[in-house]
């Protein structure tokens, strides 16, 4: 069976917006189970670490905000002081970076079957206004991508779920210690693993 393990951060608005509860309860009522769990506070490097790019990243990160005031009509250079790509991925590189110091952050570990997946449909789209109704995204915040750009700030989209297997692995290392996280059995296990 597939079992694995991914971590699922609350960033700081999620944590604001007093959605804890309500984020934690829909991956348990998923069958997900809790190993590891704790609140934070995190430095600047640690946000880097966490947000590892590369130039690559930037510039499809660029490229994206490039077409989404494309299709928009909004006047680039004006609202975000720059059309080239890079730059535009970098700023949006440092909006992250500001928007997960700027609070206490919930890390947790969950594991079950196909974990990484079902956390990742759980959350919604990256960019909540893309979410899905019945997300976490989709059902709690809809801003867009544009939407923050133009104010300077990160898309504030609740949640932050590993994509993959590879990145489950080094999000959770950088996280938790092993020590941190916990073998139990839950008493529904077996309808779930």
């Amino acid at each position: 069976m597939a079992i694995e393990q991914t971590l699922v951060l609350i960033k700081p608005d999620g944590i604001q917006r007093g959605l804890i509860g309500e984020i934690i309860k829909r991956f348990e009522q998923r069958g997900l189970k809790i190993v590891g769990l704790k609140m934070k506070y995190i430095d600047k490097e640690f946000a880097k670490k966490h947000y590892p790019v590369t130039e690559e990243w930037y510039n499809k990160v660029g490229k994206n905000t490039l077409d989404d005031c494309e299709k928009y009509g909004v006047c680039i250079e004006k609202n975000i002081g720059t059309k080239e790509p890079l730059e535009i991925g970098k700023k949006v590189h440092q909006w992250n970076v500001d928007l997960l110091i700027s609070g206490p952050v919930i890390a947790m570990v969950l594991e079950g079957v196909h974990a990484i997946e079902s956390a990742r449909k759980m959350a919604g789209e990256t960019i909540p206004n893309l979410a899905q109704i019945g997300t976490i995204r989709g059902d709690f915040t809809g801003v867009s991508a544009l939407s923050a750009n133009i104010k300077g700030k990160a898309v504030y989209n609740l949640v932050h779920t590993s994509k993959n297997k590879e990145e489950a692995g080094a999000d959770i290392k950088l996280w938790f210690e092993k020590k941190e996280l916990h073998d139990y059995k839950l008493a529904h296990q077996e309808h779930f693993f």
